[in-house]
C-alpha cells in the first residue's frame, strides 16, 4: 500500500471513529479448499455444518493457523464439516470478510481486532483465544546506529500508520523523552511508514536506517545485513504481548458454538504440538507458506524468526488493553470501551478437558 494512500486513510479513521487503524500489507485475500486433509471414516458435521470458513495470514506469527491446516488438525477437529480457508494480507480484508460473512473465525492482529469490535460498537466480533506472543524487532543499520540513543534523528520503518508495530514504536520514542508527530511521523526521529513486502529493499538501498517490524521481516532484514538493536518483548512483563488473537463473527458463535469449540480444540492441539516439537512445526508452518505463496522462507530467515515467537492459548488480554492505551497515548484512538471484547468461555472449558490452565480476560471478557 502506497504510504500517501495509508496517511488518508488514516487521517479519516480517526478523524471519524474511535478505533485504531489496521495493520496492513495490502489488501485482499485468497480463498483456499483444503484437497490435503481427509476426513476420518464416520465422521459426521457439526451442527450440521457444511464448512467452517478460517481466515489466516500468511505470517509466521500465525504459525497456529499455518501448522494446524498444514497437519489436518482442523479437519480432524471438525468431522464431517468441510475446514475451507482464506488467506489475508491485511487487517482490514478479514474484518470484512469476518462482517460479510465470507468467513466465521480468523486468526488476526491486536489492532484489527480492537478496531472492527469498536467500530461496531461492540457487535462484529469476539476473541476466542490467543494464539502468539512476541516475534517483533528494531532492526538496524549497524554502520549508521549502534546504540539506542542513535536512534535518534534516523530514517525508521514502521508498517503502517496506527498499526500494531506503529504504536509500539511511537511508545518507545515518547519514553525516550523524543517527541514525533504521529500524523506526519516528522520529529525527533523521522518514522517512515513502509509496507513490510518493501521495508526490506529500502532498507538495502539505504532509503530507511531500520524498522521496527514483525517477523519474519525483521529476520529478512537481519539476512540483509542488519543488526537487532531491540526485542520488543524486553519491554514487556515476563516478556509476553499479544501479536496473534482468534476471533470470531458473534452471530456464528451465537448460533454454531459446537463447530467454534472444534477449531479452538485444533488451536490448543496444535499449539500443544508446535510447543513439543518445535523444529518439526517449523517445518510444517513453512511448507504451508510455501503451499500458500508458492515461496518458502529460506533457512536464514525462518530459523531466528520462529525462534522469537512463543506460541500460547492465553489471549494476554491485559496487554491488548495496554497496547490500546498507547495508542491512545499517541493520539491515534480516542478511548475505547473494550470490556466484552473477549469470550473465553469455549476455550477454557477445552483447557479443562486438557487438564490445562485456564485463562483470564483482564477484566474485559463477556460477563
Amino acid at each position: 500500500m502506497p504510504a500517501t494512500t495509508a496517511f488518508r486513510r488514516s487521517l479519516a479513521v480517526i478523524a471519524t471513529l474511535p478505533l485504531l487503524t489496521l495493520a496492513a500489507c495490502g489488501y485482499g485475500s485468497t480463498a483456499h479448499k483444503d484437497d490435503t486433509a481427509k476426513v476420518a471414516a464416520g465422521a459426521k458435521k457439526i451442527d450440521g455444518l457444511g464448512s467452517v470458513r478460517i481466515g489466516y495470514f500468511g505470517n509466521l506469527t500465525h504459525g497456529t493457523a499455518l501448522v494446524a491446516r498444514q497437519q489436518g488438525i482442523f479437519q480432524k477437529e471438525l468431522g464431517a464439516t468441510k475446514a475451507d480457508y482464506a488467506l489475508f494480507n491485511a487487517g482490514p480484508s478479514e474484518i470484512e470478510a469476518l462482517n460479510s460473512g465470507s468467513i466465521d473465525i480468523g486468526w488476526i492482529g491486536p489492532s484489527p481486532a480492537v478496531n472492527g469490535y469498536t467500530k461496531s460498537n461492540g457487535k462484529s466480533l469476539k476473541i476466542i483465544g490467543g494464539s502468539a506472543s512476541g516475534g517483533v524487532k528494531l532492526v538496524v543499520n549497524p554502520k549508521k546506529i549502534t546504540s539506542l540513543k542513535d536512534v535518534k534523528g534516523k530514517k525508521i520503518a514502521t508498517p503502517q500508520l496506527g498499526n500494531t508495530q506503529d504504536v509500539a514504536f511511537l511508545n518507545w520514542i515518547a519514553e525516550q523523552g523524543w517527541t514525533v508527530d504521529a500524523q506526519s511521523g516528522k520529529g525527533d526521529v523521522s518514522v517512515v511508514r513502509t509496507d513490510n513486502k518493501v521495508t526490506p529493499d529500502a532498507f538495502a538501498n539505504g532509503s530507511i536506517d531500520g524498522a521496527w517490524v514483525p517477523e519474519p521481516t525483521a529476520s529478512k532484514l537481519v539476512a540483509e545485513g542488519g543488526k537487532v538493536l531491540l526485542d520488543e518483548s524486553s519491554l514487556w512483563p515476563d516478556k509476553k504481548f499479544v501479536i496473534t488473537n482468534i476471533i470470531v463473527r458473534q452471530s456464528f458463535l451465537k448460533e454454531h458454538p459446537k463447530a467454534v469449540e472444534a477449531v479452538l480444540k485444533a488451536s490448543v492441539e496444535a499449539n500443544k504440538w508446535i510447543n513439543a516439537n518445535p523444529d518439526q512445526a517449523q517445518a510444517a508452518a513453512n511448507k504451508q507458506l510455501a503451499d500458500d505463496s508458492g515461496k518458502a522462507l529460506p533457512t536464514k530467515v525462518l530459523d531466528p524468526a520462529w525462534k522469537s515467537i512463543r506460541f500460547t492459548d492465553d489471549p494476554l488480554a491485559a496487554t491488548l488493553d495496554t497496547e490500546a492505551q498507547h495508542a491512545v497515548k499517541a493520539r491515534l484512538l480516542k478511548q475505547p470501551d473494550l470490556k466484552g471484547i473477549y469470550d473465553l468461555t469455549i476455550l477454557n472449558k477445552v483447557l479443562k478437558a486438557e487438564g490445562a490452565s485456564t485463562v483470564d480476560a483482564a477484566g474485559l471478557g463477556t460477563s
